[in-house]
């Protein structure tokens, strides 16, 4: 069975750091693209950051550039997606993508 489980959201105030984890089962995420997106209450989702299949090729947009970083254990099939210096807009669920699959995503909260 093909599976996308994140996990790491939480609360947390403003200038703070939190880690997230995409765990995959039932394939292969070091052979896939995996995408991070997030969707905040009455808004699109939109992609935050995203890690190629070939080496460590990553890219992020403008919103996400110099404060999150994606990278993946092979070995234990995970992408992670490490953001820092976090904004109260930052605030959403937050989801990753492979091969066709969504996760269920967890919920970020970036509040005072």
């Amino acid at each position: 069975q093909v599976q996308l489980v994140e996990s790491g959201g939480g609360l947390v105030q403003p200038g703070g750091s939190l880690r997230l984890s995409c765990a995959a089962s039932g394939f292969t995420l070091s052979n896939s693209v995996t995408t991070w997106y997030r969707q905040a209450p009455g808004k699109e989702r939109e992609w935050v950051a995203q890690i190629l299949s070939t080496g460590n090729n990553t890219g992020y947009p403008a919103s996400a550039k110099g404060r999150f970083t994606i990278s993946r254990d092979n070995a234990k099939n995970t992408v992670y997606l490490q953001m820092n210096s976090l904004k109260t807009e930052d605030t959403a669920v937050y989801y990753c993508h492979a091969r066709s699959t969504w996760g269920r995503g967890t919920q970020v909260t970036v509040s005072s």
